[in-house]
């Protein structure tokens, strides 16, 4: 049953909803632009330092770059929407702040966290090479160097100590929690009667008079017009592209495996048990030598006895998390542990036990357990694998000479896409395009800014190429109008049935709410209860067949005095009249108390998060100068 609380997070926010700030919203990034003129030009200011139109242009190119790598299918318009762009300001701001509050309380963390964290964390797994080295191929492709990733980390790991203290205290309370879930999963029970429009539309038959005058009536013309189109020719320069035009031999290829056969198999990774004797490198001498005399002893125990290894461990070891189960920790892989202590581990054999291994925690004591993976791969089994990198990598060093040549013969022949087809080895392709990316359209043709540019003045009045415009990482794309369409509304006898559809739909719909407000007041006055539908218990846990809506409007309506009366439209356009007879508390099967306060202590938590972080922006003086955006281009319109 606790399901149901993962699946309505969104309701058990909405609890605290006096805490948490409402969504932001969205205008054009256009009027911004046109509005700030010039990257250097200051759009926010945190501690007084001003954040540049063009670090937002960058920090949304990041953004975008992100999600695409974690969402391949993504929508392109919700990338490039007016909301995605503010939020990607947003972000910067609050990045800033918490740079500023992590330079102020000195956070800086050490070496060995920042080593943990990327052998551990699944994120940075591409990262890491079987033999347990950092793959630096893969970290160039991503435009950084082992030096930039260790920074990059610590800075993570500092904004993280900002705010970490905040959050993981905040506690919501048990009587807090069973106050929010009561009122949140009370039950009621109704009766209903619904007026649907499909009742009514059977029975209307509109004259060609009514039809006609339905059609010219100018409320109604979007429903009918035909909307802009282009029918284009387009080119586009991308890695796939370029794939198919690289050369290189078999010894290339045998080369390329050779220089990176460690990234063709399963990384080694080695078991350990260990006994620590603790003892903090700046502790006085007396303390070191008292703790090292100790792990002496025990080493001698230990090697006269090897299979007392475990008891030893239980007994003595002062590693509070392995103790108990004989100091065993588990397989891990090169560089998990600080470096003495991985250095001692990869350099025995199975079943040894180390020499004294000083580390800042204190003296080790490690025996090796077990051994495996760091098998290689054959050549031959791996061929494919190889093919397809070594293309990826001479198409990414050829990319950026083809993008050069791409923007200039596009520009310079600007009356046909041909010569950089031919030039380039490209293929000229046709569609037909809308100035909104189409529903389902996914590569190019979903690019906003592609589309921008094909029904731009000088794409349509001189069929000129539009210019290379960047429609994806790595990918150009240049397209030529063949011929404009501008909006239309077709002739009448073209549209006749959809007219009739739309006229039927709406006086069916008018017809349903008029019946169904009708009837509400009449059983508000007293008449028979006659019609409605048997008793049911409806609650957010158990809607039965109540959309969401039609749910909500029962739950919220007053039933202070009962039996209470609710008249909602639908979704379709139809009418739902409910009687509330009586209301009951929540089915305490939904969710234990337990787990319920976990919940809630979770949403409190991050309630605590955002006020905390509001409060850090006030301190810093965050500010945002670029105008709040509208509702309606939030949306993508």
């Amino acid at each position: 049953m606790f399901d149901f609380v993962r699946q309505h997070n969104r309701l058990f926010q909405f609890i605290l909803m006096l805490l948490i700030l409402p969504s932001f919203a969205f205008v054009g990034m256009q009027s911004y632009t046109s509005m700030m003129g010039g990257t250097n030009t200051a759009v926010a200011t945190v501690d007084g330092r001003k954040i540049t139109q063009g670090e937002w242009d960058q920090a949304h190119k990041e953004q975008t770059n992100r999600v695409r790598q974690q969402s391949p299918n993504v929508d392109p318009k919700l990338l490039d929407s007016p909301r995605a762009k503010y939020q990607a300001l947003e972000g910067l701001v609050g990045e800033r702040v918490l740079e500023a509050a992590a330079a102020a309380q000195h956070f800086t963390p050490s070496e060995q966290r920042i080593t943990e964290i990327f052998w551990r964390d699944p994120q940075f797994e591409f990262l890491r090479n079987p033999d347990g080295t950092v793959n630096q191929t893969v970290l160039a492709a991503q435009g950084m160097s082992p030096g930039m990733l260790k920074q990059r980390l610590a800075k993570q790991l500092a904004l993280q100590q900002v705010t970490q203290g905040v959050e993981t205290s905040a506690f919501g309370g048990a009587a807090a929690s069973k106050i929010a879930f009561d009122a949140l999963l009370q039950q009621r029970e109704i009766q209903v009667q619904r007026f649907d429009p499909q009742e009514f539309a059977a029975k209307l038959s509109p004259t060609d008079a009514e039809l006609e005058a339905f059609y010219k009536d100018t409320a109604n013309a979007a429903q009918f017009q035909l909307p802009e189109q282009a029918q284009i020719q387009y080119v586009v320069l991308d890695l796939e592209a370029l794939k198919k035009d690289v050369s290189f031999t078999e010894d290339n290829l045998r080369s390329y495996y050779a220089e990176n056969a460690n990234r063709y198999g399963v990384p080694e990774e080695r078991r350990a048990s260990h006994i620590l004797i603790k003892a903090e490198r700046n502790d006085p001498k007396d303390v070191r030598d008292k703790a090292k005399a100790k792990a002496t002893e025990l080493l001698a125990q230990v090697r006269k006895a090897p299979g007392s290894f475990a008891e030893v461990a239980k007994q003595n070891s002062q590693d509070e998390g392995s103790a108990k189960s004989g100091g065993d920790l588990d397989f891990f892989s090169r560089g998990a542990m600080v470096k003495e202590f991985d250095a001692a581990v990869y350099a025995m054999k199975q079943g040894e036990i180390s020499d004294l291994v000083e580390t800042d925690f204190g003296f080790h004591i490690i025996q090796l357990t077990a051994v495996r993976g760091g098998d290689k791969k054959p050549f031959e089994a791996v061929r494919a694998e190889v093919e397809a990198e070594v293309r990826k990598q001479l198409a990414q060093r050829r990319y950026a000479e083809a993008a050069e040549q791409f923007g200039n013969l596009v520009y310079e022949q600007s009356d046909s896409l041909q010569p950089v087809a031919d030039k380039l080895k490209l293929q000229v392709q046709t569609a037909t395009v809308l100035k909104q990316p189409a529903a389902g359209a996914s590569g190019p043709l979903a690019s906003t800014k592609l589309l921008d540019a094909v029904f731009g003045a000088d794409a349509l009045r001189n069929k000129r190429n539009t210019e290379a415009v960047e429609t994806a990482p790595s990918q150009l794309v240049s397209a030529r109008v063949v011929q404009h369409l501008p909006a239309r509304v077709p002739p009448f006898a073209e549209v006749q049935a959809k007219v009739r559809d739309a006229w039927i739909r709406k006086a069916a719909q008018a017809q349903a709410r008029k019946l169904g407000q009708e009837r509400l007041a009449a059983l508000k006055s007293g008449t028979t209860a006659e019609g409605l539908s048997s008793a049911k218990l409806v609650s957010r846990a158990a809607p039965q067949d109540l959309t969401r809506k039609a749910l909500e409007a029962v739950l919220s309506a007053d039933a202070s005095k009962l039996p209470a009366w609710v008249g909602v439209e639908t979704e379709d356009g139809g009418y739902l009249v409910a009687r509330i007879n009586a209301l009951q508390a929540r089915d305490e099967k939904v969710i234990d108390a337990q787990r319920a306060g976990q919940q809630f202590s979770a949403v409190w938590s991050r309630a605590e998060g955002v006020a905390f972080m509001n409060a850090l922006k006030s301190h810093y003086k965050a500010s945002i100068k670029v105008p709040a955006p509208a509702a309606s281009e939030a949306a993508g319109g």
